[in-house]
């Protein structure tokens, strides 16, 4: 499969966009002509631009406005393309697309618009140049893919073929199966985006809300499998029209659009095995089957305030590695890495972001096709050196600086604790309070990364994500996502932050871009971990009095559950008869926290309702702006 980008999709000057696009891996490019006449070096000079950076230029576009015009329009758009075919000739590519007319002098007709294709189409052979056409959404006459195939199929002419694009069929609501009855070779090129499902104006939805394949609500995988069914072998392209990838740095949006590409296709080719598209094989979307470890990055006083949170928690320190500044806490199926390294990743994540989780490792089937899947997708593998004795475990850079490892049983990867730690023998240990496992990670970052973090976890996982909600701070606006593992076995929730006065804006801004901001663990019986808590000097979150009173009023509570809820200021949602009960630390460490929760099956949120009430409580007690940190 040869992939392929429109230069309009990222931001920057031409060369830095081939820089970006060449850097993600595809093969060619889309030349957008106002990229072209944008450069100050003429056609034949970015050419070889594009070819210097180990491109092809797949296809040169847009020709607007040309069939079924009137005389002299008539005329004067046959010079045009005459023009731009010499044009063509000089920047070495030799297809053309020619989007349905949108003039408002064109009389239509689909015997008139094959004529007028037909005869362009005969100019075009004697200079090597294909023409491609395309039905836009909006298009005065043509809108449907349907009847710009019966046009390129009523040209009849060996250079003119049709251009299909994701965004025009399933924008319209169109079902793309019709597609399978289009010969693949009367195919000449194919567009792929990408769009939230919202109710608006197509050119206005179009021009500034298309995203990467599997950011957005549209069945691209659909379009996609029914292309791959004709028989068509050509480039798979992405167009993307979007404000946001406008203005964001086009390494990230060209390697998340190389991303999407890349697993969209193997969704095809898993969905039609037998589709004559050549589409690369890698592993399968990964099984997560839980975390395996959290690690901190914390040195100095830092490291005595961490482990004094843990054992606060009832964690024990049960092991200590055996080459490295490293504890391993405990408690139930929890392991949490405490690394006090001054070298190495752990070490330059303390430098940066000071105490902070530097590592995620999770627990997958087959932590050899997790790396191979994520390299596939572009992801970049993180390796330190191991010393004596030590495992080489797989994996990857996650995004904001983030490391992801990944652990399995069938390679003895599992084995990694009793490998690498000693056992300590603490004295008199105490028991724990009741902590069984990971409910959910919260990662937070800014609201334009959000989209990548989406694309990042359901292309190399196998989760799904939930719809986007807004979360409110007394200060501003949190977007929060939630993508979960089936069964639950990991659950991630993802907050974007739009400016540094909400809550997560202020922790990105603490930990200069540290991802994950709390972790909430999991018990079978808060009150019970909350009173063991309470021995062992854990502080709650204080919740006031109001948000008991507003409680009593929503629900309609067992009795003496609310005077529980009120004295161990835990905080409770409802989904049916499924409940929810939450349990905050204080912050620490710039502001991360602890999160407990008690998860009745068939609760599917996040305590989501509460989350304007806990924000607030938090931002009571955070240092007033401008006081330094004790």
């Amino acid at each position: 499969m040869k992939t392929s980008i429109a230069t309009v999709s990222i931001s920057g000057a031409l060369p830095e966009k081939l820089e970006a696009i060449a850097k993600a891996g595809f093969d060619g490019i889309e030349i957008f002509e106002q990229d072209f006449i944008a450069h100050d070096g003429g056609p034949a000079e970015v050419g070889r631009m594009v070819r210097d950076h180990g491109l092809e230029i797949t296809l040169f576009q847009p020709f607007r406005d040309f069939e079924c015009l009137p005389e002299p329009l008539r005329a004067k758009a046959f010079d045009r393309a005459r023009r731009k075919f010499d044009l063509m000739g000089e920047l070495g590519t030799d297809l053309m697309l020619i989007c349905s007319s949108v003039h408002p002098e064109s009389l239509g007709g689909i015997d008139r618009a094959a004529d007028d294709l037909s005869d362009l189409g005969e100019i075009a052979r004697a200079q090597g140049i294909r023409l491609g056409y395309e039905a836009l959404a909006w298009g005065r006459h043509v809108n449907d893919h349907r009847d710009a195939w019966e046009i390129v199929r009523r040209a009849d002419h060996p250079n003119v073929g049709l251009i299909l694009d994701s965004f025009h069929t399933l924008g319209r609501r169109l079902s793309p199966e019709s597609i399978r009855a289009i010969p693949g070779d009367r195919i000449f090129f194919v567009q792929l985006a990408d769009a939230p499902a919202i109710e608006m104006d197509l050119l206005y939805w179009s021009r500034h809300f298309r995203n990467m394949p599997g950011e957005g609500d549209l069945d691209v995988a659909g379009f996609c499998r029914a292309v791959a069914a004709t028989g068509y072998d050509g480039p798979m392209s992405l167009e993307i029209f979007n404000d946001q990838f406008r203005g964001s740095d086009p390494r990230v949006v060209a390697g998340d659009g190389y991303r999407a590409l890349t697993a969209v296709m193997d969704e095809v080719r898993r969905a039609e095995p037998d589709t004559p598209m050549p589409l690369p094989a890698i592993p399968p979307r990964v099984q997560v089957e839980g975390v395996a470890f959290l690690e901190f990055a914390a040195r100095r006083t830092d490291l005595d305030r961490l482990s004094d949170t843990l054992s606060g928690l009832g964690f024990a320190r049960v092991g200590r590695h055996r080459n490295k500044a490293l504890d391993l806490w405990q408690q139930g199926a929890v392991r949490i890495v405490v690394n006090a390294e001054e070298t190495g990743h752990a070490a330059h994540a303390w430098n940066v972001r000071g105490t902070s989780i530097c590592d995620i490792g999770l627990r997958v089937t087959s932590a050899a096709e997790t790396l191979a899947r994520a390299e596939a997708l572009g992801s970049k593998p993180f390796r330190q050196p191991t010393g004596p004795g030590e495992l080489d475990i797989p994996a990857i850079r996650g995004l904001g600086g983030s490391v992801l490892h990944f652990i399995d049983g069938e390679s003895g990867l599992d084995r990694v604790w009793e490998v690498e730690f000693l056992p300590v023998s603490e004295e008199d240990p105490a028991p724990g309070v009741g902590i069984t496992g990971i409910d959910h990670l919260a990662q937070t970052m800014s609201y334009e990364e959000m989209l990548s973090w989406t694309l990042f976890y359901t292309t190399l996982f196998d989760m799904a994500k939930t719809p986007m909600v807004d979360v409110i701070d007394p200060d501003g606006l949190v977007r929060s996502q939630a993508i979960e593992s089936a069964g639950g076995a990991l659950r991630v929730t993802l907050n974007g932050a739009a400016t540094h006065r909400t809550l997560a804006g202020s922790f990105l801004a603490e930990s200069f871009g540290g991802s994950v901001q709390h972790v909430a663990l999991a018990t079978e019986d808060i009150f019970a971990t909350a009173e063991a808590l309470a021995g062992r000097g854990f502080e709650p979150l204080p919740i006031p009095e109001n948000y008991y009173s507003d409680l009593a009023a929503r629900f309609d509570l067992p009795e003496g559950l609310l005077d529980r809820l009120r004295r161990w200021n835990v905080l409770y949602d409802r989904e049916g008869e499924a409940e929810f009960l939450q349990l905050y630390s204080r912050a620490f460490a710039g502001g991360m926290f602890f999160e407990i929760v008690q998860r009745a099956p068939g609760y599917r949120g996040f305590g989501g309702p509460n989350a304007p009430f806990r924000i607030a409580a938090q931002k009571r007690l955070a240092r007033p702006k401008g006081m330094p940190a004790v």
